[in-house]
């Protein structure tokens, strides 16, 4: 197993663009190598890219028939299927749509394929996570499903054990839909609560179905939760899920989009803890996937000077076994770059000045604490099913 981490990176990745005032706006992706480049991570890592996913790869998850209404709607923007999620206002149609996206889709595949083979130990693909999408249409700026893809890849090449965790502010509910009756998977949630957020599902009673009944663990997160509460659901839910299922592979997806100062959410989460659930993941994987097998994606993220670059730099920096002192003045070059392509000022340092402070589980319950019943929901649901202790 080599011990260096894979980046998966391509430059034609910033071609996901929905355009002029949408959201996802593609800076944050240039942004984000830009800053990985200023702290000489890229010497750290291995830097690849790969080929696009073809169309048995792309067919591992969503429909023939919606990958040809993406490529349609590729050529043609004004031909999109409204049907199939494409030219609507989330996820309107753009010229090389179905090239990028799948693109995207495949060097989430590659950094599985990796880290499967023995590799790499760690691959990143901070471009990936666009966990919305579905076997038939498009949702939430998400075209191909890349983290499902990766997970269904993995079971392809013999994988018998995929823990996939997401963190984003919204529901991991694609990737969930994709495994929902397949025991070999295990998806964990933990998102804003559905009645404030998109997409609206991811209830602590959704546990999967068949075969795959305890295959889903859902933390439906009250508005407002800070980096306490956020870093106590995590670690009262993920840490002994992972232990009992014992995941060949871990796949975490780390949208930025839960911190305080993200535009379309409403948590209020530190680029501090952020920092720190990296840092557990890169523990858990070591801790219970096979040889440390790890694949981190990345997300949603709409600060897109202010918080995505600096939250998935230190992504990078955790990966690579090289992480990036909070500390740090951010380097000028950086800055320089920032205020050339958005005419924005940059961020001064790699933190927020906070340091996250949390109360384990194990010290007791608050039955009137709207964060506690959430954790006890989550663990009620779920937990029997899977043979643990609620």
């Amino acid at each position: 197993m080599s011990g260096r981490a894979r980046l998966m990176w391509d430059d034609a990745v910033t071609g996901y663009d929905f355009g002029d005032g949408h959201p996802m706006d593609p800076v944050r992706l240039a942004l984000t190598m830009g800053l990985v480049r200023a702290y000489g991570l890229d010497a750290a890592v291995d830097v690849r890219s790969a080929r696009a996913a073809g169309e048995s790869t792309l067919r591992l998850v969503h429909r023939e028939d919606y990958v040809e209404a993406v490529r349609t709607a590729s050529a043609d923007p004004k031909a999109a299927d409204q049907a199939y999620g494409l030219g609507t206002v989330d996820d309107p149609a753009f010229a090389g749509m179905h090239e990028v996206s799948s693109l995207i889709a495949g060097l989430s595949v590659g950094a599985a394929e990796a880290v499967w083979r023995g590799e790499s130990e760690h691959a990143v693909n901070f471009t990936g996570g666009l966990h919305h999408a579905m076997p038939g249409a498009a949702a939430g700026f998400c075209v191909y499903n890349d983290p499902a893809l990766a997970v269904a890849r993995l079971l392809e090449l013999g994988a018998e054990r995929v823990a996939y965790v997401d963190v984003d502010v919204h529901h991991g509910d694609g990737v969930q839909a994709a495994f929902w009756e397949d025991p070999r998977v295990l998806t964990v949630s933990l998102h804003e609560h559905p009645r404030t957020l998109f997409p609206h599902t991811g209830w602590p009673e959704e546990t999967g179905s068949g075969a795959g009944e305890g295959g889903a663990v859902n933390v439906a997160l009250p508005a407002g939760t800070g980096d306490a509460g956020w870093l106590r659901a995590f670690h009262a839910v993920v840490p002994e899920l992972l232990a009992d299922f014992r995941p060949q592979v871990l796949v975490t997806q780390h949208g930025a989009d839960t911190h305080f100062e993200d535009p379309l959410a409403h948590l209020a989460v530190s680029l501090d803890a952020q920092r720190d659930i990296m840092t557990a993941c890169h523990e858990l994987a070591h801790a219970h996937a096979e040889d440390g097998r790890w694949v981190a994606l990345g997300g949603g993220g709409y600060a897109v000077v202010d918080v995505v670059p600096r939250s998935w730099t230190h992504l990078v920096g955790i990966a690579a076994h090289a992480p990036v002192d909070p500390e740090s003045v951010i380097p000028a070059s950086w800055r320089d770059e920032v205020y050339a392509r958005t005419r924005q000022l940059g961020p001064g340092r790699m933190t927020d000045g906070r340091t996250p402070e949390w109360r384990s589980w194990e010290e007791g319950y608050d039955p009137a604490d709207r964060l506690d019943q959430a954790i006890r929901a989550t663990r009620r649901a779920a937990f029997p099913l899977r043979g643990l202790l609620p």
